[in-house]
């Protein structure tokens, strides 16, 4: 399968340092094993290829189920179909801990509902503490 399937991946990439990151943590500093650039550059390319290939499989699930969106259950069925059926428990944990986040979020509610202040109220509170920070920086 060539990258043109799939709209090409040229343009598509992860955070280079957070990958390092997540390499550094999996990599025990004793074991006195290293990570070169080239080597972060070509797992980059390799994440990037597997998210590709399993959302391409995931659409192509949902439009067959007559779906507009990519739900969890696609991607489930995506890795099955794949051959990454062992990602699957995993998966369902991430999605898990992802709807926990966003129900936390939530319940923090909003925090200018919360204040009992007009806009016009909040425009001049915010107008004079900019103010106030003139003064102090001047």
């Amino acid at each position: 399968m060539s990258d043109h399937e799939y709209g090409g991946n040229d343009d598509l990439s992860l955070p280079k340092a957070t990958v390092q990151k997540i390499v550094s943590e999996i990599l025990p500093a004793s074991s006195g094993v290293s990570f070169s650039k080239e080597a972060r550059d070509l797992l980059i390319e390799c994440c990037v290829e597997f998210i590709t290939l399993v959302s391409s499989e995931a659409n192509e699930i949902s439009e067959k189920e007559a779906k507009k969106t990519i739900a969890c259950d696609h991607i489930t069925k995506a890795l099955n179909t794949l051959g990454f059926g062992e990602y699957i428990p995993a998966v369902l944990e991430a999605a898990a801990h992802h709807k926990e986040t966003q129900k936390v979020r939530e319940k923090r509610g909003n925090k200018f509902e919360e204040s009992g202040m007009t806009i016009k109220e909040l425009e001049e509170l915010q107008r004079q503490q900019f103010e106030a920070a003139r003064e102090r920086h001047a």
